[in-house]
């Protein structure tokens, strides 16, 4: 959601290596986005590998978007042996374009995949969805997913959630790792192969003095936390949306919305895992 959402409609990117945001506004899947310019998306990001992270695993639908990325407009987090976390916007009826995802009947999680050209690694069938009914698509508050595979991933493909009680994981200043195939420029450069970038987790007086409540979203610091660079220049963007921010391997954030990409004063904003992890683990 970047001024929509950031699944590839609004899903986040990672841009030159970065990773770049899309707005809160839901915008439709596969749409580049249009309020920020090609310098002022991600950069000095690096490219990254499903052997490092094995947890970093995408959604696609080729009947939806495409054959030549594998389908890719989300990302996701693999968090337990069969249990995948995401945004909840990516199962929006404008994101899927149908109003129940069994109705898409390729959608697929794919696994173990760094270059979503090749035939590399797995795409497995969900066995279930959990979308978070409180989900709040005018504030974007609380936007995850729990997806339910019908088997378990290989042994360690998965990465710890941060705990409410583990604070110092996303405390202000706290320099942390995004992830994404998402659009690398801001107008639809979508990335083949896995990026990252490096951000730092701003404070949430910071977070709520640019999104004060209004079209892009309202944060909410109870189930959001923001990230970028001071200046812009790093950020998620459409295409990465339920991606993970990672802080010294643990899941701290879930990309989710803001406006334009790496923009600098609209950091990108991130479910709190911290805030959801109970949720989640009601489902796993």
């Amino acid at each position: 959601m970047r001024s929509l959402f950031r699944a590839v409609l609004r899903s986040r990117a990672v841009i030159a290596g970065v990773v770049a945001v899309l707005p809160a506004l839901a915008i439709p899947l596969a749409a580049p986005a249009t309020s920020a310019s090609a310098n002022e998306v991600v950069v000095g990001g690096a490219p990254t590998s499903t052997d490092q992270q094995p947890w970093v695993v995408a959604l696609g639908s080729r009947s939806r978007f495409g054959a030549s990325r594998s389908g890719q407009f989300c990302g996701a987090v693999a968090v337990g042996p069969r249990t995948v976390v995401t945004a909840a916007h990516c199962f929006s009826t404008e994101a899927l374009g149908v109003s129940d995802w069994h109705q898409l009947t390729d959608l697929r999680l794919i696994v173990g995949r760094t270059d979503l050209t090749s035939t590399s690694g797995e795409e497995l069938p969900l066995a279930d969805v959990w979308v978070n009914p409180a989900f709040d698509p005018t504030t974007n508050a609380g936007d995850v997913a729990v997806i339910t595979l019908g088997h378990s991933l290989p042994s360690g493909a998965s990465i710890p959630m941060a705990q409410p009680s583990d604070s110092a994981d996303y405390a202000p200043g706290t320099q942390a790792q995004v992830y994404g195939w998402g659009d690398t420029t801001g107008h639809g450069d979508y990335a083949t192969s896995l990026r990252t970038a490096p951000v730092t987790i701003f404070s949430d007086t910071t977070c709520e003095k640019a999104y004060p409540g209004g079209g892009d979203g309202t944060y909410e610091s109870s189930t959001m936390l923001c990230a970028g660079a001071q200046g812009g220049g790093k950020d998620a963007c459409q295409g990465d949306s339920g991606g993970p921010l990672v802080v010294a391997g643990r899941l701290v954030g879930l990309v989710s919305w803001g406006n334009g990409c790496a923009l600098a004063d609209y950091p990108g904003v991130y479910t709190r895992v911290s805030a959801v992890a109970s949720l989640v683990a009601q489902h796993m």
